[in-house]
């Protein structure tokens, strides 16, 4: 799969599940891909640095949104 058919699958896959979702696992974004986790961390890790995604983690979990999405975003607004 090419990398803008992949930005353009992410970004509408995760767009049409913010109603009930923000954030989302390595597993999740691999599975909309369609693609074997290694090639897909691949696409994943450029996703980030383009800025499509973000990564978000607690320190025991990883996982991946849009950026400015979710309830983690509008509190780190709030402090500024």
């Amino acid at each position: 799969m090419e990398y803008e058919e992949a930005k353009e699958l992410i970004v509408q896959s995760l767009t049409k599940k913010l109603k009930t979702k923000s954030k989302f696992y390595f597993n999740d974004l691999a599975k909309i891909l369609g693609e074997k986790p290694r090639i897909a961390k691949k696409t994943i890790n450029k996703l980030i640095v383009d800025g499509v995604l973000e990564y978000w983690s607690s320190g025991s979990t990883s996982m991946y949104g849009l950026p400015g999405t979710g309830k983690q975003a509008a509190a780190e607004h709030e402090e500024e």
